[in-house]
């Protein structure tokens, strides 16, 4: 596994020189803190209005500001990474291949697995340079919150941003080696995301054995428990196997790609 290291810096590099990796922060970084300010104005509003019912009219009137505002933050962040991951994905093989450098790593003393293994791990630590300034928004949120912070909730919904953005990374990436082009990678993995969404909404309600496996499918139904501070056995089992499943595709695509260059 020696040869994942000099892939990971490689990638590394390539993401802070061009201008993909400014782009994605930058607008992941300005959406989510937009969506932050304005469940924060709204929550904050609703906890006025249900005061002043209950001082009108009697009665016990409690809202846990950051608990909601933790808790509808992390939902919205899972339907921001499904516009979000495309742009980190789409040119790890892709423009590889357009470079005509692909076919240097698939014949290089590099492995198929250090090199799918290494641009994994860059991507994913590219997505935790993204979360990691949404933090600040919580502290500063925490810093003089009643009643206690809910920081177990904010762990469980960044475990799983991350198993969810791992997930993404890996499946994106699968469809980034299938092609040289980096718009048709981008479009591909964007309606693969999106197919995965829509299938919460369209079978949330069903109660057939179809409808259930393909609940099963959906990666925001899995996402669910860990916006409300649950980290289910069940919900790590599975994103750990769509991240082994997208990274082995990945691996027949560069296998094959080998074999043709043979």
């Amino acid at each position: 596994m020696k040869g994942i290291y000099p892939i990971f810096r490689k990638e590394m590099s390539l993401y802070f020189v061009s201008p993909i990796a400014y782009v994605a922060t930058g607008v992941f970084l300005i959406i989510t803190g937009l969506f932050f300010q304005t469940l924060l104005d709204l929550i904050i509003q609703q906890s006025f209005r249900a005061a002043m019912q209950a001082a009108r009219f009697g009665g016990p009137v409690e809202i846990d500001v950051p608990g909601v505002v933790t808790r509808e933050f992390f939902g919205v962040m899972a339907t921001i990474l499904l516009f979000v991951m495309p742009m980190l994905t789409m040119g790890v093989y892709a423009e590889e291949r357009k470079r005509g450098t692909m076919e240097l790593l698939v014949t290089s003393p590099v492995t198929d697995l250090e090199l799918v293994l290494g641009k994994f791990l860059a991507s994913l630590t590219l997505l935790l340079v993204m979360l990691l300034p949404t933090a600040l928004q919580f502290a500063i949120l925490f810093r003089s919150s009643d009643p206690a912070p809910p920081w177990r909730m904010v762990l469980a919904g960044y475990i799983g941003v991350l198993l969810l953005g791992s997930a993404l990374i890996a499946l994106g990436s699968f469809l980034s080696s299938l092609t040289e082009n980096q718009i048709i990678a981008s479009v591909t993995t964007f309606g693969l995301f999106l197919v995965l969404w829509v299938l919460d909404a369209s079978v949330r309600n069903s109660s057939t054995k179809l409808g259930e496996a393909l609940q099963y499918l959906s990666v925001l139904r899995h996402y669910d428990d860990f916006t409300r501070g649950v980290v289910d056995t069940s919900n790590l089992i599975f994103y750990a196997s769509l991240i082994v499943l997208g990274l082995f595709l990945t691996l027949r695509s560069l296998d094959s790609m080998r074999w043709r260059r043979a």
